[in-house]
């Protein structure tokens, strides 16, 4: 996509520079000239604008981030497209002037407990507010996490958020290959499904980043790496980098669980555990802090004792501080001194007032101020207790079970030992999921529900394979003709799971390797021998050839954007990427191949930074 500096989009924004760029869209610092202020303009690639998917995800995360509303998590302002000029469909959004988690890790290399709980206790804030309304983000990590000038941590990219508010029409491979395949959890992976806990699965995986520099695992695919989460466990932080705290530790390795029942249940609980530690960590942190980015209750002013009240007649006057006390009366601060009036006190005579009725009326009106701020003080309080309560899901009732893959009568039993119904609102054909099986649980698990109330549970169907009949082997006298041949069916365009799963359960031997397609989905099958077109004896070894994506990708958008912050954007399209430097330069300002080229993916792209 060329760069669009100095366009106007929708007649409002002038596009100033461009700041970001990614597979989607690209991201401007533009002037809203309707409103004189900066705003950050994000605009889908041109040639994905044709695609409904791609303009309909898009558009969700618009609505996504419009439902939140919360001081860490970057506000939306807009949308729309653009009617005059250069084709484009856009997102405004707040613009942060600073850097990304990411940007900050280049640049510490690893971070420090306290370091890490900083900048990661106001995300998970913001999540647990997200979770509350059904939102689940999907696609977390440290690229989308933006830290200001003044240091405020806001979350962005809402890309791939999913949940009631927003519609779930997501598949299954657009899913494994749009999200950020280092963080996804083990879920989203094998099933294509996700809740709150995938998210915490997904933070898990940048703590562990965080704190030791490096992701736990690595390949050389996507699918490589995406198989590890499936079937590895994260190591401890602390078996990497000496002097991490034995709590925070523990919250990772539980937080990086490959069941999501042993994870922490949602955000809210994470948010306590994390706070907790840093409070431990620094015990002067006062556990009321700052962290949403709202002002503390103000308590009311100590009154400075300094001029004690006297009463002069029925008066109440401050005495002055210059009053001459040869014989110093001890007074009870609480209880004015009576003088009377025209006495002399010290050397000064105290006049006789003439004005009692003024006075009584301000310091009535004192009173009043202080006792009206002492409620204010004490409904701020009740309003944060009432709000702490609500996103700690206190009193909700039950938390719902991960259900998904059990049998209905499994998941019926799970469900009712809690107080939950259940009914089967849907039954559909998936072929990843064995037949009644559980695909899909409304609420999901991680979610509340108070008892009594009902579970919807979408059955699955199976694949639906017509088997193919087995002919009846011809009776031979020979004594080696005791093993009867098996047919197979072909799996060509199925999942390699459902391959391997009923091959080794047909005795076969299974033997799989990756290639490049750009007709077959992820994680299918490109080809088969044998092609089960006749009968092989057990035993036999079953190649298939599995797809690992697509075997090209187009050139990103990366002018203006870091060395490092490029250089990762082209390697997770499994680009090699050449740096080329200009004196000191440290952004990119050329590209080769230029941007929008199809390429093979393993191609080099040079970047030159001036």
């Amino acid at each position: 996509m060329s760069d669009l500096s100095g366009e106007i989009i929708d007649n409002r924004y002038e596009l100033i520079s461009l700041i970001a760029a990614g597979g989607m869209a690209s991201i401007y610092k533009a002037n809203d000239l309707r409103l004189d202020r900066f705003v950050a303009v994000k605009i889908m690639h041109p040639h994905l604008a044709n695609d409904e998917e791609f303009v309909n995800r898009f558009i969700r995360e618009a609505k996504a981030i419009a439902a939140l509303s919360h001081p860490n998590i970057v506000s939306i302002q807009d949308q729309g497209w653009n009617e005059g000029g250069a084709p484009a469909v856009f997102i405004v959004m707040e613009f942060i002037d600073g850097q990304t988690l990411r940007d900050l890790l280049f640049e510490k290399g690893r971070l420090t407990p306290s370091e890490l709980l900083h900048y990661m206790i106001p995300v998970v804030s913001a999540l647990s507010q997200a979770h509350g309304l059904g939102i689940n983000h999907r696609d977390l990590k440290p690229e989308n996490i933006l830290i200001s000038r003044d240091g405020r941590v806001k979350i962005a990219d809402f890309g791939l958020a999913r949940g009631g508010l927003l519609g779930s029409t997501m598949t299954v491979e657009s899913s494994v290959v749009l999200g950020s395949v280092s963080y996804l959890s083990p879920e989203q992976v094998e099933r294509g499904i996700s809740d709150a806990r995938s998210d915490i699965y997904s933070l898990g995986i940048m703590f562990f980043e965080l704190l030791t520099g490096s992701k736990p695992y690595d390949g050389e695919t996507p699918i490589q790496i995406a198989f590890k989460h499936v079937n590895e466990r994260v190591p401890a932080p602390s078996t990497l980098v000496d002097g991490i705290p034995t709590a925070l530790d523990e919250l990772i390795v539980r937080a990086t669980s490959p069941n999501p029942d042993h994870r922490q249940k949602n955000c809210s609980q994470l948010l306590e555990e994390l706070q907790k530690i840093q409070v431990d960590l620094d015990p002067k942190r006062s556990q009321l802090s700052l962290d949403l980015d709202l002002p503390l209750p103000t308590a009311t002013p100590k009154r400075k004792s300094a001029r004690p009240e006297v009463r002069v007649g029925n008066t109440l006057v401050t005495r002055i501080k210059t009053f001459t006390e040869p014989t110093r009366i001890k007074n009870n601060p609480t209880k004015p001194t009576f003088i009377p009036e025209g006495t002399l006190k010290g050397n000064i005579e105290v006049p006789a007032l003439s004005h009692s009725g003024e006075i009584r009326r301000k310091t009535s009106k004192r009173v009043r101020r202080n006792r009206i701020r002492f409620l204010l003080t004490l409904i701020v309080l009740l309003i944060i207790a009432g709000g702490y309560y609500f996103l700690a899901d206190s009193g909700s009732g039950v938390s719902i079970p991960s259900v998904v893959g059990m049998s209905q009568a499994d998941a019926t039993t799970a469900l009712s030992d809690i107080g939950l119904k259940t009914f089967i609102a849907l039954k559909e054909i998936d072929s990843g999921v064995p037949a009644g099986k559980v695909i899909s649980s409304s609420p999901g698990g991680g979610a509340h529900l108070k008892k009594g109330e009902t579970v919807a549970l979408t059955i699955s169907l199976g694949a639906q394979v017509i088997p193919t009949p087995t002919p009846t082997p011809t009776p031979t006298p020979s004594p080696s003709a005791t093993v009867a041949p098996v047919t197979i069916q072909s799996y060509v365009g199925l999942t390699s799971d459902q391959a391997q799963s009923e091959l080794t359960a047909a005795g076969m031997v299974v033997n799989q390797t990756f290639a490049y397609s750009d007709t077959v989905a992820i994680g299918n099958v490109i080809s088969q021998t044998p092609d089960g077109s006749s009968p092989v004896p057990p035993g036999t070894t079953v190649n298939l050839i599995v797809s690992q994506g697509s075997s090209t990708v187009y050139i990103p958008n990366v002018y203006s954007l870091s060395g490092s912050y490029a250089s990762t954007e082209l390697e997770n399209l499994q680009l090699k990427v050449v740096v080329r430097k200009i004196g000191n330069g440290k952004h990119v300002t050329n590209v080769s191949p230029k941007v929008g080229t199809q390429v093979k993916r393993g191609s080099t792209v040079v970047i030159t930074l001036g």
